[in-house]
């Protein structure tokens, strides 16, 4: 596996955004907490432990409490090795919020989250997807071209949706499944769009990027292209955020099983037939 982003650049850029506590510039978080916690109040279960994973675990398990489908909640992170320290077997439900595309080894991730569950252990997951910032890489990439020849990489390479569900697979889950969710956010220039990402703790963490500061003049041959193609009528501009949701189930005898091929006791056919 070839690493491509800086764990220790990850965890300044939080660290910062920690620091700097910008007011509302956690709106993504929150709406991915609304989120969870609707997808939580709708399963049947309740859970005795769950592990609340990742730089935002503090807000994860708050909610979770809140949810008063769960019982005690353990904190744990990835380390600058990607290693998540916890016991096997340890919870009966794991959460990560707008994590695990900060991984450079997202199917080791999930192996590991999934060994830290007991059997008929649930993890959900949100993930930020493809088409996310899309307009911005696409102006900063051309912006840098035209001013200094060449574009060195400044934003992260987001999961597929149609990725997903193979991903848990691969890490040994039951009853994958991975849906989509987007969101468009105005700003009224770029400009204010960068500062959010700051204060997200969201700035380029790949090992590949630039190592000085960038030249103002490709800032502003950005922000001038990002107006010319994303702005509304009201020369406000456009930021798209995706999502990927993610859920799968540690396999446990007790759970559906499909059928086996050739055991149905109907045709397709006629299970499609009007009736009269």
């Amino acid at each position: 596996m070839r690493a491509i982003i800086d764990q220790k650049q990850r965890a300044a850029n939080h660290a910062r955004a920690a620091r700097l506590a910008v007011p509302g510039a956690d709106f993504l978080l929150v709406r991915a907490l609304d989120e969870l916690a609707h997808r939580i109040a709708v399963t049947t279960r309740t859970f005795d432990r769950a592990l609340a994973i990742g730089p935002h675990a503090d807000r994860v398990a708050e909610m979770l409490a809140a949810t008063g489908k769960v019982g005690s909640v353990d904190r744990a992170v990835f380390d600058g090795d990607e290693t998540l320290d916890v016991p096997e077997s340890v919870a009966d439900l794991a959460v990560s919020m707008l994590d695990l595309h900060e991984m450079n080894d997202v199917p080791g991730a999930l192996v590991q989250i999934r060994r830290a569950l007991r059997p008929d252990g649930l993890l959900l997951a949100c993930v930020p997807s493809s088409g996310t910032l899309a307009e911005l890489r696409d102006c900063l990439t051309e912006a840098e071209t035209v001013v200094a020849g060449g574009a060195a990489p400044r934003i992260l390479p987001f999961m597929d949706v149609r990725d997903a569900g193979g991903l848990l697979q691969r890490a040994g889950f039951a009853l994958p499944v991975a849906d989509h969710d987007a969101v468009t956010v105005r700003y009224d220039t770029a400009f204010d769009l960068m500062r959010d990402l700051r204060a997200m703790g969201a700035t380029n963490s790949l090992i590949a990027r630039l190592r000085h500061f960038t030249r103002r003049a490709v800032l502003f041959e950005a922000v001038r292209l990002y107006a010319e193609r994303h702005a509304d009528a009201d020369g406000r501009v456009r930021a798209t955020f995706s999502f990927v949701w993610m859920s799968g189930w540690v396999p446990d005898p007790g759970q559906p099983q499909p059928l086996k091929p050739g055991s149905a006791t109907r045709s397709l056919a006629d299970a499609l037939r009007p009736k009269r």
